[in-house]
């Protein structure tokens, strides 16, 4: 009974400091819904409870002073972000009056599918698809990117790739582009000097304001999602870009892992690019084939991606893993459950594994659970908020 008071205790104190800090509150799940479904992967497996790998913890400043209250976490959250940008190249402002161009519409299941054309930086454009669901708007929304933005909607015989198109059906607006300009292993930046990866966090954070101007959009509930490359898109966009609500990425590699041959961070189409050093060949770091560009850099003064977990925090973050993340990423994922504490929040960082780098349909559920637990509206006036 003490345990349950001391929950029940903990979640009124935590949705208060949600509401404060303007994070969305989602609706306690009752038996048989969304967190019942996915609560098991945000609990840390007893094998890595409090271990956090080789990865230098996001709550030391530079000078190993700790972080110990959320007004330094906020210091130190600016410092990291600040970190990254000067690493990766600047950010040119972000569009804030982005809209999106309807080409054309029709129905589709139990939605209405539009063909439309949005600005994603400036003096560039791109099209994409937006489907939204059938009823009465303002609904939660996700940014689904990917190569192209035909396998997102479901046009395409990729299997269990189609995010978007299972994002709707659950009741989200979803906005789908793909590479601007078509060719993701020389992306056109529209003479942006930020590395790729960077840069398409940017479009992500142009493609956040355009949704956000969207009637039918609630803009407090807008997500981002992507499988692969467009998992990494999505992790970056999570991270640099804090408007989205919810984070989650498929697989991606979410730490820099020189043994695995598709977490290749350092390629020059993510973080390696460098006009006056470029690499021989594709492939895995070495010394005939050395790293390039601000990954290089990256490697030598001992930063990883788990900084960037940390930036999404306190909003939820959900890795569906792969072949490319193996349940040792908890190590990784346990800084980010560390700054949540902090900063007074449970149940934020969740992961589930699957042994294919594939989606598979039990993972895409995972990912319409995580997004219907975080980001829909609640369904009952006066419904308490799930464990924080």
């Amino acid at each position: 009974m003490a345990a349950v008071t001391y929950r029940a205790g903990l979640r009124t104190a935590l949705v208060v400091t949600a509401l404060s800090l303007g994070i969305p509150v989602s609706p306690a799940s009752p038996q048989g819904t969304a967190w019942d479904s996915i609560a098991p992967l945000f609990e840390v497996p007893d094998r890595f409870a409090r271990q956090f790998g080789p990865y230098r913890s996001p709550l030391l400043f530079p000078d190993g002073t700790p972080v110990r209250t959320a007004a330094d976490w906020e210091r130190r959250q600016q410092q990291l972000l600040a970190e990254w940008h000067d690493l990766m190249g600047p950010w040119p402002p972000v569009l804030t009056s982005a809209r999106i161009e309807v080409l054309g519409d029709s129905r589709r299941e139990t939605f209405t599918q539009r063909r439309v054309r949005l600005e994603i930086a400036p003096r560039q454009r791109t099209e994409g698809w937006l489907l939204v669901p059938d009823g009465t708007g303002p609904f939660p929304a996700v940014f689904v990117p990917f190569y192209e933005p035909e396998t997102s909607v479901g046009l395409k015989d990729s299997v269990e790739r189609d995010f978007a198109r299972q994002l709707t059906r659950a009741g989200f607006v979803t906005l789908s582009i793909g590479t601007p300009a078509g060719d993701a292993w020389m992306p056109d930046r529209a003479g942006i000097a930020a590395q790729p990866l960077s840069y398409y966090a940017y479009v992500a954070a142009n493609a956040w304001s355009a949704l956000a101007a969207l009637p039918e959009v609630d803009a407090a509930r807008i997500g981002v999602v992507g499988h692969s490359y467009g998992g990494k898109w999505s992790m970056f966009a999570g991270a640099l870009w804090d408007r989205f609500a919810a984070v989650a990425t498929s697989d991606p590699g979410i730490v820099f892992d020189e043994t695995r041959s598709n977490v290749n961070y350092w390629e020059p189409w993510y973080l390696g690019f460098d006009p006056q050093a470029q690499r021989p060949k594709r492939g895995l770091p070495s010394a005939d084939n050395p790293r390039t560009g601000p990954y290089k850099t990256m490697i030598e003064r001992g930063r990883d991606l788990h900084e960037l977990h940390a930036l999404i925090a306190p909003r939820p973050f959900f890795v569906s893993a792969g072949s490319e993340d193996p349940p040792e990423r908890w190590n990784a994922l346990n800084h980010a459950v560390a700054v949540n504490r902090l900063l007074g929040f449970i149940d934020r960082v969740g992961m589930s594994n699957r042994p294919t780098h594939a989606p598979t349909p039990e993972s895409n559920a995972q990912l319409v659970a995580f997004f219907t637990h975080f980001l829909k509206p609640p369904a009952v006036p006066g419904q308490a908020a799930p464990r924080r």
